[in-house]
């Protein structure tokens, strides 16, 4: 059985987290590698603390996802946190280094593939795997219980979260 290396965007939101517990229960096989990637902004100014406070917040953030992760039986876990653009160049060309067969995204209003999608003519040959946007189910106080209790495994499968596989070539 071949290794598959699926990557999933570390972020600050809901969405980002609904995507990880989406690829650990529907996606994750026994040997598989998770990658945790956070990219934090490049800053104009090259202030060392600025850029330091970046990366330890970023790293801290991939530790949170890290300890979800944690709670799935045999889980590879790498964590990757680099500093690069907003648009999502520093993303793609990450994805194809580590060679992912997927990229796993929380889906929200401030999504990188939306930025990319609207800055490059022909995103098609940005990433060589398939590209899985979780978009998390709106919010209730009842979805709000279940979501804090996603973390352990046998009680995540209540969460009805849906799935939109992005076409690149429908993006452009």
């Amino acid at each position: 059985m071949d290794v598959k290396k699926i990557v999933v965007i570390v972020e600050d939101v809901d969405a980002a987290r609904a995507a990880l517990l989406w690829a650990l229960q529907n996606l994750l096989r026994f040997g598989d590698v998770v990658t945790l990637l956070h990219v934090f902004p490049s800053l104009n100014s090259r202030n060392r603390k600025k850029l330091r406070l970046l990366r330890l917040k970023g790293y801290q953030l991939a530790l949170s996802f890290k300890d979800i992760c944690n709670d799935f039986f045999n889980t590879n876990v790498e964590i990757i946190v680099t500093e690069g653009d907003q648009e999502g160049a520093r993303i793609a060309a990450l994805v194809r280094e580590i060679g992912a067969s997927a990229l796993v995204v929380g889906l929200h209003d401030r999504s990188f593939l939306h930025k990319l999608a609207m800055s490059h003519n022909d995103i098609s040959s940005s990433f060589n795997c398939r590209v899985l946007a979780i978009k998390q189910p709106a919010a209730s106080p009842q979805l709000r219980t279940q979501t804090s209790a996603a973390t352990t495994p046998d009680r995540s499968s209540n969460l009805d979260f849906s799935l939109s596989q992005i076409e690149i070539d429908r993006l452009e």
